[in-house]
């Protein structure tokens, strides 16, 4: 979202009403030049319509014609009260004193498109400088905070993004640990499936010393598991080594155990499934559905909002006046160029359509399962493409592989 320069469209738009008005008052015909004059009225209506007669000041003699009386005159003026025994009365009024009407009545009636002009013109003169008020002030006011830095609207769209991106980045981690959690116990079933039948004798510790395998598969253990299982005081109890000596065995186990549990694949069966391979088809089918997009946008998410949360953080005065003045000088130093970068980076991610892919990317990993405890669906779609099932799970397999506890690290038991 770019910057509106409002205030920079307010004074744009008084200087267009102030033209106006202008073009209005220049449009509009002077007043003409007047002069009063005494009128004797020879006939007169009761609404105003007059004939009188007025002499001529500028020497053409007596002149007569029609005019407008003011019929709300005071009676004394108008006939017969004016001079008794007459039919005459008396009215004042203005001639022409220039151009070829000269010395002819004229009417104040015939201003009034003049007069309406011009107050037209000073209406618009009069809002015009009310807006370039207006513009001046607020455009100086925000001039005032951009210097200071402050910018509340961008630290909004800032938090905005970075809540888009730290969503799409947990619907994604949580769409992966959805497909771990179906597959650790598979895998660990099988591992120790594969352990079980690993007799105890395979260890190299203990093959050195047979009286001690003797005594571990006279109490029970027997595998590979069982000796993981038991832990080093019971190998010691029940092999009669000695203490470090069964922290050796039980370690060898732990390493035995390590390499298998990275050697084990977990298999999809598809035709005869049970629940947890149809939670594990269902868990992957969500994130074979979203496809690559939805892991690079979550990687771009992840990314961005770590990087938008450090600069709100560094642009937080930016909020407001409150506080702007409630922080430290050195902190007000670096907020205008903190919101500079934050702007930047809104300018650059609304430009590639960034918000958009990460909602989209959103919406698709929050798909959930269809309802179908049987996993038909799922199992449909496993068989149409099962090297995309399975590059998934690989990839999650091996992040959580990665992360299990090196075995020679493990605590004594």
């Amino acid at each position: 979202m770019t910057h509106v320069p409002f205030f920079r469209w307010v004074v744009a738009l008084d200087l267009v009403l102030i033209g106006c008005s202008v073009g209005v008052y220049l449009a509009t015909p002077d007043y003409p030049e007047l002069k009063q004059v005494g009128l004797t009225v020879l006939r007169e209506d009761p609404d105003g319509t007059c004939t009188v007669r007025w002499a001529d000041p500028f020497g053409a003699g007596e002149r007569a014609g029609p005019y407008r009386c003011d019929p709300e005159r005071d009676p004394a003026l108008k006939a017969p009260d004016y001079e008794p025994g007459t039919n005459l009365g008396w009215e004042s009024g203005f001639v022409l004193a220039e151009g070829p009407r000269k010395g002819e009545l004229h009417s104040l009636d015939e201003d009034e498109g003049t007069g309406e002009s011009i107050n037209v013109s000073d209406q618009l003169l009069a809002v015009g400088l009310l807006l370039t008020i207006v513009g001046l002030i607020g455009g100086n006011i925000r001039s005032l905070s951009r210097l200071s830095g402050m910018n509340p609207a961008v630290l909004r769209r800032a938090e905005r993004l970075r809540e888009t991106a730290a969503r799409t980045a947990k619907d994604h981690a949580r769409a992966v640990d959805a497909v771990r959690k179906a597959w650790a116990p598979l895998h660990e079933e099988l591992v120790s499936e594969r352990l079980g039948r690993m007799p105890v004798a395979g260890l190299p510790v203990a093959a050195k010393d047979r009286r001690a395998v003797r005594g571990l598969e006279r109490k029970g253990l027997r595998s590979v598991q069982d000796v993981r299982e038991a832990g080093s005081w019971g190998v010691a109890h029940a092999s009669g080594l000695g203490r470090r000596e069964a922290e050796r065995v039980w370690a060898a186990a732990g390493r035995v155990a390590h390499e298998v549990r990275q050697d084990t694949t977990v298999r999809l069966d598809a035709d005869r499934p049970d629940a947890r391979t149809v939670a594990l088809l269902h868990a992957l089918r969500v994130l074979v559905d979203a496809g690559q997009a939805a892991r690079i946008a979550a990687e771009t998410g992840d990314r961005l909002a770590a990087t938008l949360e450090e600069g709100l953080a560094d642009a937080a005065p930016a909020a407001g006046w409150r506080q702007m003045l409630l922080a430290g000088r050195e902190q007000r130093r670096w907020v205008p160029m903190a919101v500079a970068e934050l702007r930047k980076l809104l300018d650059e991610a609304e430009r590639d359509g960034v918000a958009e892919q990460l909602t989209q990317a959103s919406v698709e990993l929050l798909r959930a399962a269809d309802g179908d405890p049987e996993g038909l669906s799922a199992r449909v779609d496993f068989a149409s493409r099962p090297a995309e099932y399975y590059r998934l799970l690989a990839d999650v397999a091996d992040t959580a592989l990665r992360g299990a506890a090196d075995p020679g690290c493990d605590r004594v038991r």
